[in-house]
């Protein structure tokens, strides 16, 4: 089981990389490469999706609302934890 980080904490790229590679390790059954785009890899479906949605917001302390919600933000390892730094950055925990 993951640590899970301090929310008002901004944690790196890297961290959110590794914490990522090892839930979905766990959850898929498989290790995924940081750049693997999980969609077209067949390896996450729309409802996995949401999962990720609300392990990120739990997990982080951030909000993934309205134009964040972009299939592009969550096809890569790489991809969600820049959506993290990003959100994590904003003073609200939201859209920066």
């Amino acid at each position: 089981m993951s640590t899970v980080p301090e929310q008002t904490e901004r944690v790196s790229a890297d961290v959110v990389e590794q914490e990522l590679g090892a839930y979905l390790r766990e959850r898929l059954n498989t290790p995924v490469p940081n750049d693997t785009d999980l969609f077209a890899a067949g390896l996450v479906n729309s409802m996995f999706a949401m999962e990720l949605v609300v392990h990120l917001e739990g997990t982080y302390g951030v909000a993934i609302v309205g134009p964040d919600l972009r299939l592009d933000n969550f096809r890569t390892i790489t991809q969600m934890a820049a959506l993290v730094q990003r959100l994590s950055a904003a003073p609200d925990g939201g859209d920066a």
